[in-house]
């Protein structure tokens, strides 16, 4: 039987508001039958009657007479026709059976296909209208760039009908994104990402442009599908963000040339006023006058103090911090700072010392302004808050695997400091006393400065402490590039057994540790009746000049006990220079002026009084330099300040030099450098900041003349209220010859002078 082709139609009807369109009825052809279906009406009862009518026609046969195998023969015809029928009727059935199964498989696959299509168009217009919501744009073009879909956003965003923009390219809308050469993923894709901006009737906007570069892998087709989310806001904000740190950086520069003004500005006056009130006091004054102007020079160093603390603080706070590593000594650092801070102490009647272990390198790589700055608040700190006993700062050298350090170890017998102290101490603006009744000021700033100015050269400071029982302050730095000392000096004192007889046991117990880790020994005694016992053991006196008198009775008594073959050496403070005819008179061969440097202390010890220069002076010498020009240094000072220009003049003047003074950069040039000058200078200290030349220039003109006529070379040394390395360096590679930091100290200006002037 044959049937016919049955056609499967799947319709959607879009049953939604009859305002909105009606989504396009899809139709699904189904193929035809595999094989004609049977009618099972048709000739049903044809077979039955065939086989009546073979049966009558056998016995028809059998009653005329015919012979028997044909009647036989016809029923058994009928009777095979009618089983094959059977046979037949069964096997139709089977397979028409089969036929219905499969025809209802086909039918239900078929309809579960069309039911995955509709399902899957119904979910990419649910995505492409949560795209449209969101507000992101979508393209996808072809090999060449060409659009093949645009979503609805991106065509409203360029002005085009969304069916207008296939076969378009970006450029054509202004659209700067090129495509990913097919070279890119020629084995995998390849997600590239860009911001670009594009032009609307609302002006430009910004995008974030993703784009999926791929290539199917049966057809080789190429494709370039992108996303892109509005980034308008984000670009805004960064923008705003870049003009504002551009607006900082310069206000910070302008921060920063406002602090170094003020820095040079405010240290000027204050040179006026510290100079002044120290050559006042060389003057005659009475008791009371001296009092007031100690008052002057105490406020003032208290003031310059805290200036410089809150100057530098303002620069950290800017990040306008930056150190500087260049080659340093760590033992000249701390005995430069320690001499500093010595006339502090003496004027409390406390002593200060310096020891430095011999196996400290004698160069190690750091930025020694720093590191000049943070022992100066250490030991500074140290000296203000000890009454009684002293300061005692050992340098020493700590091996680690991972690499040696040098150790600043400031020790004080101070008042201590209690466990919540000791954390509290290091915090912008704190102090130990932080009550209205605390008897030392400032501005808690020096342990915060010196703590972030450690941290910033790779170092550290720590305290440890005990109320009642002193202060031990803890600096350590890297010894990055260290240079050992050229010579091992260990035992070099074998011979040497000194006494030392002071009641200042800081001072005392620093020079027995340099005796003694060179191979000396030394004992300590308060006074010559102590140091006694100790007449058969001693071959040097080292004796405090408080211990004496005006006719050394103190020596010439241990003299008198067994001392006679010892060598004398008096330990004097700075203010007991006067005395040193009568010490040589007494029978001291030399002095050591304290705080006593290890180096000088060696010196004194190996090679006798003329390591420092000669003998003490004798009745027939002046105890101090020689009055008046013809024995002094001719000095030329270029100052545009009368009052620190009159200081430095005042101060040369009264150590026997004679001075000339001009007031600006062109008019130290003429002097120093015409073709005839009138007097030939020993020594120039020139100001940094001048009218007509600065500084800088009038000592490359000095040098350029110098070179250009064959002459020697004379020392230039700079004034400057700028302590900062960098500006050392500048001068001496502009050739100056030296430095010397405002506010000026007359002593250190007068030894600075003689000191360039004989090198």
């Amino acid at each position: 039987m044959i049937g016919d082709r049955a056609a499967i139609k799947v319709e959607g009807e879009h049953q939604a508001n009859p305002a909105e369109p009606a989504t396009p009825r899809r139709v699904l052809a189904a193929t035809p039958p595999l094989v004609p279906t049977l009618d099972r009406r048709e000739h049903e009862g044809l077979p039955f009657v065939i086989f009546v009518a073979l049966v009558v026609l056998a016995g028809l046969s059998h009653l005329t007479g015919a012979p028997p195998f044909i009647a036989l023969g016809v029923l058994l015809t009928g009777i095979a026709g009618l089983a094959l029928f059977v046979r037949n009727r069964r096997s139709e059935h089977t397979a028409v059976s089969i036929l219905d199964d499969t025809a209802a498989r086909s039918r239900a696959e078929i309809e579960t296909m069309a039911d995955r299509m509709w399902e899957m168009q119904e979910s990419e217009e649910r995505f492409r209208g949560l795209i449209d919501a969101l507000g992101d744009l979508v393209v996808h073009r072809d090999r060449d760039g060409r659009i093949v879909y645009a979503n609805r956003v991106f065509a409203e965003l360029v002005g085009q009908n969304q069916t207008d923009l296939a076969g378009m390219l970006l450029t054509e809308l202004g659209i700067d994104i090129g495509i990913v050469p097919d070279a890119a993923f020629s084995d995998h894709d390849c997600l590239s990402s860009t911001d670009v901006a594009i032009r609307t009737q609302n002006g430009p906007r910004w995008f974030s442009w993703i784009e999926l570069s791929m290539r199917d892998k049966d057809s080789a087709e190429v494709s370039h599908r992108a996303i892109a989310r509005d980034i308008t806001a984000r670009k805004q904000a960064e923008s705003s963000l870049i003009n504002a740190r551009e607006r900082a950086e310069y206000a910070s520069q302008a921060k920063s040339r406002f602090l170094a003004t003020v820095s040079h500005e405010i240290r000027t006056p204050m040179n006026g006023i510290m100079g002044m009130a120290k050559l006042l006091a060389d003057t005659r004054l009475t008791p009371e006058q001296r009092t007031y102007v100690g008052a002057v020079s105490t406020s003032a160093s208290a003031l310059l103090a805290l200036i410089e603390d809150l100057l530098d603080y303002s620069k950290i706070e800017a990040g306008r911090f930056a150190p500087e590593p260049q080659p340093m000594s760590p033992r000249e650092i701390a005995d430069n700072v320690v001499e500093l801070l010595a006339a502090r102490a003496f004027a409390k009647a406390i002593g200060l010392a310096c020891h430095v272990a011999p196996d400290v390198p004698q160069i190690v790589t750091a930025d020694p302004g720093r590191v000049r700055q943070v022992l100066l608040n250490l030991i500074g700190n140290a000296v203000k808050f000890t009454e009684t006993g002293g300061v005692l700062v050992s340098v020493t050298r700590r091996r680690a695997d991972s690499g040696d350090r040098i150790v600043f170890s400031i020790t004080d017998t101070g008042p201590g400091l209690s466990e919540a102290d000791m954390d509290r101490i290091f915090e912008d603006f704190e102090q130990a006393d932080g009550t209205s009744t605390r008897k030392h000021g400032g501005a808690g700033l020096g342990l915060a400065i010196s703590r972030r100015l450690a941290a910033a050269m790779n170092g550290t400071i720590s305290v440890s402490s005990a109320p009642g029982e002193g202060s031990e302050f803890i600096f350590e730095l890297p010894a990055r590039e260290a240079i050992e000392t050229t010579e091992d000096r260990t035992g070099v004192l074998t011979d040497r057994r000194a006494v030392i007889i002071s009641e200042n046991t800081i001072e005392a117990e620093a020079i027995a540790r340099t005796i003694r880790t060179h191979g000396g020994r030394a004992e300590i005694v308060a006074n010559a009746t102590q140091a006694l016992p100790f007449a058969g053991f001693c071959n040097v006196l080292l004796i405090d000049a408080r211990q004496e008198d005006k006719e050394c009775r103190t020596l010439k008594r241990l003299r008198q006990t067994g001392f006679v073959a010892c060598e004398a050496v008096t330990l004097i403070a700075p203010s007991d220079r006067g005395a040193l005819v009568e010490f040589r008179a007494g029978g001291y061969a030399t002095f050591l002026a304290r705080p006593v440097r290890g180096e000088t202390l060696l010196r004194v010890l190996l090679s006798g009084h003329a390591a420092v220069g000669g003998p003490l002076p004798g009745p027939s010498h002046s105890a101090v330099a020689p009055a008046g020009p013809t024995g002094g240094l001719s000095v030329l000072i270029a100052e545009d300040n009368d009052i620190n220009a009159m200081l430095a003049r005042a101060s040369l003047q009264k150590a026997g030099h004679h001075v000339d003074i001009v007031n600006n950069g062109r008019a130290a040039v003429d002097a120093v450098a015409t073709e005839h000058p009138a007097r030939r200078y020993d020594v120039v200290l020139m100001d940094l900041h001048m009218p007509l030349m600065d500084g800088m220039d009038a000592i490359a003109a000095i040098r350029r003349h110098e070179e250009a006529s064959g002459v020697a070379p004379v020392p230039i040394m700079v004034l400057s209220a700028d302590s900062q390395e960098r500006t050392r360096h500048a001068v001496l590679a502009h050739g100056a010859s030296g430095f010397v930091t405002k506010p000026l100290d007359p002593q250190a200006l007068v030894h600075a002078v003689e000191s360039q002037a004989a090198a």
